[in-house]
């Protein structure tokens, strides 16, 4: 892990073997338990493993937020097109700065 990554005591951390998050993990049930309806995403590949993430996110019930600047792809022109299709059809695709917003203001939300 890069060292301004590494995660705090207090976070979980779900590995995933597949191209999804939601696929054989326990991060569906984790979200659940917890009562957390939205999930930020971020990541690499666009096209791939954000792209199955996405999916199951929302055939799972689950709001997802793709964070724009927080995803890559081998390719420009595949980012992109991914982008384009999962806003229309899956997901929200956010500003880091809008999403760092949201994130500062849950606490006001409730």
């Amino acid at each position: 892990m890069v060292n301004n990554l590494t995660p705090m005591q207090s976070e979980t951390i779900i590995e995933k073997k597949q191209a999804s998050a939601f696929f054989d993990t326990s991060l569906e049930l984790k979200l659940n338990d917890q009562s957390i309806d939205t999930v930020i995403i971020a990541g690499c590949t666009t096209s791939g493993c954000v792209r199955a993430s996405v999916v199951d996110c929302i055939s799972f019930n689950f709001i997802p937020l793709i964070v724009k600047e927080c995803v890559g792809d081998r390719t420009l022109e595949s980012h992109e097109l991914s982008l384009f299709e999962m806003n229309n059809k899956y997901a929200d695709v956010v500003s880091l700065k809008d999403t760092l917003y949201y994130i500062n203001n849950l606490d006001k939300q409730i």
